[in-house]
């Protein structure tokens, strides 16, 4: 059909018009963005990211808004997890134990020098390698990270922890003597440095596994030499007494073998005495004649029933010659 001198067209069902989409296809189309937006919101929130913690570690979910105001309100996450990078963030703790060791050898631990320096009683400074081993409890880690603040233990253990041990040191330290740290006391040095640093860690989870020097603590040569000297001189000194104890014990010893020898030629001669008084007191006039009778008898018993024969000498006389007994 011709409208002066233009040509009509059936409309097109697919436009508006001037060409233009229709109200539903606007409609349909808005619907559909909103739902994308939508899902994108969700997503970023919700399912954006995907992590595993292994075994030996424990995460915890960190909300990026900073809203979290107490370990109960931060979630404690191991194996798979779901989290959105946008909304919260996943930090992982080793939970196996941890050690470390600060020493001037710079093969062991950084390689650079990391011993440790306190103050004896005296105000002497004292130089040591340290080693220490511990361990997070898997509980606690939302408390940890709460006090520290850290996303990793390599900057916790050499830095919060290096100072709570140094601190710790510094704070004993003042309470003994050099010669009872370098000495026979250094066991308890120890030990009582151990309970303060674990005191001050008890509260995050932090178990103190290990502690104590790696070879003896370094003092000064001069006074080195001076405590070596002394426990020289203790050494002799008790070897001495031991020495003479034994001298003593030996000389105690012949002493009373002396005197048991003594004891015993004394009970002896007692005995002997007391025989020859029971002997002497046995002695008398009749046993006497009972003797010489008894004598008699025998010889004759021995008789053999021969008499005396006598015997002439020309110059001299006669000579009596008994019979011989049989």
């Amino acid at each position: 059909m011709t409208i002066f001198g233009q040509v009509e067209t059936p409309r097109n069902r697919d436009t508006g018009p001037y060409g233009n989409p229709p109200v539903a296809k606007l409609v349909k189309a808005g619907a559909i963005g909103v739902g994308v937006l939508i899902a994108l919101f969700i997503f970023f929130n919700y399912v954006a990211a995907i992590t595993r913690i292994g075994a030996g570690y424990t995460g915890v979910e960190i909300l990026l808004s900073g809203s979290q105001r107490g370990p109960s309100e931060i979630p404690i996450r191991t194996g798979w997890v779901f989290y959105s990078p946008l909304r919260s963030q996943i930090i992982e703790f080793p939970t196996y134990v941890q050690t470390v060791k600060w020493t001037r050898d710079l093969n062991e631990g950084h390689a650079i020098n990391e011993e440790m320096s306190f103050n004896s009683k005296e105000g002497m400074e004292v130089f040591a390698d340290v080693s220490l081993s511990y361990a997070i409890d898997p509980q606690k880690v939302p408390d940890f990270y709460l006090k520290y603040r850290v996303n990793d233990l390599e900057s916790f253990t050499h830095g919060i922890l290096r100072d709570i041990v140094r601190n710790s040191l510094n704070e004993v330290a003042s309470t003994y003597t050099i010669e009872q740290i370098y000495g026979e006391e250094k066991a308890d040095f120890l030990h009582k440095t151990e309970a303060l640093i674990q005191e001050k860690l008890a509260g995050v989870g932090v178990g103190i596994q290990q502690f104590g020097f790696i070879g003896a603590p370094r003092v000064p040569d001069v006074i080195a030499q001076a405590i070596t000297a002394k426990a020289q001189a203790i050494q002799h000194a008790e070897q001495a007494r031991n020495e003479l104890a034994e001298t003593q014990a030996q000389a105690a010893k012949q002493i009373a073998q002396a005197d048991g020898e003594a004891k015993s030629a004394v009970t002896r001669a007692q005995g002997e005495a007391e025989a020859n008084r029971i002997r002497q007191t046995s002695i008398t006039p009749q046993l006497l004649e009972l003797r010489r009778l008894e004598n008699q008898r025998a010889l004759v018993d021995k008789w053999n029933g021969q008499l005396p024969t006598v015997e002439t000498n020309g110059s001299s006389g006669m000579m009596l010659q008994l019979p011989k007994p049989n």
